[in-house]
């Protein structure tokens, strides 16, 4: 019966978090006169370090959006930046969503984007198939059910979805996963004093989901897909302000940042520390060779799945 009470009591979680969510822009920018504000801070940030940092993840973009003719959703996308970034690398299609749409109904009337709608990515309300490209960039991790999204996407994507996400270290840091399995067999809370983000929640009620390449070649195995691609980046050096500091060598404050980012770039090659962030590509259908010679130029690692041969 107690597990019968649990059960109803944890029902719904997923909802409610959702509702936090949805609520997290409008409590933080309710007027609308502070929107504005913010997208006229991303209209005018070129040059910063802010953008500069922005553009590593934007570069992962490239092979995709050199075919203009495409249509693309953005999931997660508050404020449409992403979207933003899709329309000046010349594709006129693309559609901007987020849970709560308020912010985004402000970047269409000011000609920030130029299509938006209010989607849960649990349940994307677009036709099998029907949309080329799928980009979430940094939301992942803030979904309650990251799965249950994820196989939305797939389900509405024609051709591929790309997941720009935090790289969880364990499957990529032996030592790490040794002194885990070790420590478990004597006592599994001492692993969460080495392991600080073991479990990490967010104030608006979700855990936060950092990906992994298995993971992803998993998935794709399980649903008979032809290919993913994956790029590590070393993007995590922002700070508040840094949108109003130049990305000037001359700047002590952006040199801090090339040098660090020298040295993790550095032993991410030698495979010493796993990169930050992964930017993955779930392929439904081959890419043709063009875009599988941008992806690798790109620094894109190409996984062929086999087929399943019972299937």
């Amino acid at each position: 019966m107690n597990n019968n009470i649990k059960i109803k009591e944890n029902k719904g979680f997923n909802e409610d978090s959702y509702a936090r969510h949805a609520k997290w822009y409008s409590t933080l920018y309710p007027e609308r006169t502070q929107k504005i504000k913010i997208l006229e801070t991303l209209k005018h940030y070129d040059g910063s370090i802010n953008h500069w940092l922005q553009n590593l993840f934007f570069r992962c973009l490239d092979p995709f959006t050199q075919e203009k003719n495409t249509h693309w959703l953005t999931i997660g996308d508050a404020y449409g930046h992403d979207a933003r970034h899709l329309i000046d690398q010349g594709i006129e299609n693309v559609t901007a969503s987020d849970l709560d749409d308020s912010f985004l109904k402000v970047s269409q009337e000011t000609g920030f984007i130029k299509a938006y709608c209010a989607q849960n990515a649990e349940s994307l309300t677009f036709k099998n198939n029907s949309i080329d490209y799928i980009l979430c960039k940094e939301s992942y991790h803030h979904f309650p059910r990251p799965y249950a999204a994820l196989y939305e996407m797939i389900r509405v994507a024609r051709q591929a979805i790309v997941i720009i996400e935090p790289q969880d270290p364990i499957s990529k840091m032996p030592i790490l996963l040794f002194l885990a399995n070790q420590l478990g067999k004597i006592n599994d809370r001492i692993i969460n004093k080495i392991w600080k983000n073991r479990f990490s929640f967010e104030k608006v009620g979700n855990f936060v989901y950092k990906v992994s390449e298995r993971e992803f070649e998993k998935l794709a195995a399980g649903l008979n897909l032809p290919m993913i691609a994956i790029k590590g980046i070393n993007p995590n050096f922002w700070f508040p302000g840094s949108e109003e500091i130049s990305a000037n060598k001359r700047t002590r404050a952006f040199r801090k940042i090339l040098l660090k980012k020298k040295i993790r770039d550095f032993l991410s090659t030698l495979g010493i520390l796993p990169s930050q962030t992964l930017a993955i590509a779930i392929f439904k259908k081959k890419p043709d060779d063009s875009l599988r010679k941008s992806l690798v130029e790109e620094g894109y690692r190409l996984i062929e799945i086999p087929p399943n041969p019972h299937l």
